[in-house]
């Protein structure tokens, strides 16, 4: 689908890779200029450079960490006085961590939280005021699993059920001042940290094949990418990738109801401990692309 962004400005969290860099790419192609934020400063460098190159300084970017507040904010303004202007915000920043909820460590389940919620709400404080001058619109990744919660990715459900409600909540308290919120929810994309999981879990790989669509399937990232540009274009208020995930959304008091808990209870009485098998093999809670700048991060590590 084609777009246009020319005069335009996005400012995309998590922007070296993935998601991320991937709408950066596509932002650039249509017009518009980016602001990169992210903690990969090699990859973001790369990216502008790039970028730069299919249109004159059209991105920029800066090395941020959104578990801080000020870094954030920091590197918000700094974007906006650089461009001018902020007219999309996309809080897509965001890390899995492996492990049930008796295996994962404390400092990582928080870690996950901190990112995947915290991180969504300091990127929103920081940019509201931008995007009310503008009139703007931001763009919150949740996930197919704010819908869906999965024994061994509590934390990683937990925080994307966190990040739609908050994203909801701050779209009512937004909306006087010109600016919409959107939220949207990826099932599996072709990206590092979903390729991530199915290499370092086997059991993973084989709940996967069991569930229902869209959760067993992945998606492009190009078809990823095509959906949140339109969602841009639109000031969508729910963006579903693939679009069969609103299934999900509409079906979520049955999954959670007492009427499917058998099933769900076979399914994770026979998969729990293969799941926890397969984290303690590996030796870790994240997997390998996660930059790991908490200095506590490195020393916790699953044991059998």
């Amino acid at each position: 689908m084609a777009h246009n962004f020319t005069g335009k400005v996005a400012l995309i969290t998590g922007a070296a890779r993935g998601i991320g860099a991937g709408v950066a790419r596509a932002y650039v192609e249509a017009g518009g200029k980016v602001a990169l934020l992210g903690l990969e400063p090699e990859l973001l460098k790369e990216l502008t450079a790039e970028l730069s190159g299919v249109s004159a300084e059209a991105a920029a970017w800066w090395e941020a960490d959104v578990r801080s507040g000020a870094a954030v904010t920091k590197a918000v303004d700094a974007a906006a006085a650089h461009f001018g202007r902020i007219d999309h915000v996309l809080a897509n920043a965001g890390i899995a961590s492996y492990g049930t909820v008796r295996q994962i460590d404390e400092a990582s389940f928080e870690r996950v939280v901190d990112i995947n919620i915290n991180g969504v709400y300091r990127t929103l404080h920081a940019t509201i005021p931008h995007l009310a001058k503008t009139n703007g619109y931001a763009l919150v990744v949740a996930s197919l699993a704010s819908f869906t919660p999965l024994a061994g990715l509590a934390s990683y459900n937990a925080s994307k059920a966190g990040a739609e409600s908050l994203a909801l909540a701050a779209r009512q308290e937004v909306s006087f001042l010109g600016i919409d919120v959107g939220v949207c929810h990826p099932s599996w994309i072709d990206t590092d940290i979903v390729r991530g999981a199915e290499a370092d879990l086997p059991t993973f790989r084989k709940i996967r094949k069991r569930l229902p669509y869209p959760a067993n399937s992945t998606t492009t990232l190009e078809e990823c990418v095509d959906e949140i540009l339109t969602g841009f274009e639109k000031r969508k208020k729910r963006v579903y990738i693939p679009k069969g995930v609103v299934l999900a959304n509409i079906t979520k008091p049955l999954v959670n109801s007492a009427a499917l808990w058998p099933v769900l209870k076979r399914l994770s009485a026979s998969q729990a401990k293969s799941l926890e098998d397969d984290v303690a093999r590996l030796g870790r809670f994240q997997h390998a692309h996660v930059p790991l700048t908490d200095p506590h991060a490195e020393d916790n590590s699953p044991t059998p």
